[in-house]
């Protein structure tokens, strides 16, 4: 149950900070900054490393465009 609720939990928050860059032309670095507090915060609400997390996050903020997912 309490994995349901974090995970539900992080995709509400994907979603809320994925509105913060609508109809601006964020740089691989405002990316990589909201990638890494979403990760922080994940990671803390799911009891795992918060620096990891906020790595991970911030290096898929930042490639994210370079992938194709979020232009």
């Amino acid at each position: 149950m309490r994995k349901t609720l974090v995970l539900c939990a992080a995709l509400a928050g994907l979603a809320g900070v994925a509105g913060c860059t609508q109809n601006i032309q964020p740089t691989d670095t405002d990316r990589a900054l909201i990638g890494a507090g979403t990760g922080a915060v994940i990671a803390d609400l799911a009891g795992k490393n918060v620096l990891a997390g906020a790595a991970i996050g911030g290096a898929a903020g930042a490639l994210c465009n370079d992938v194709g997912v979020c232009q």
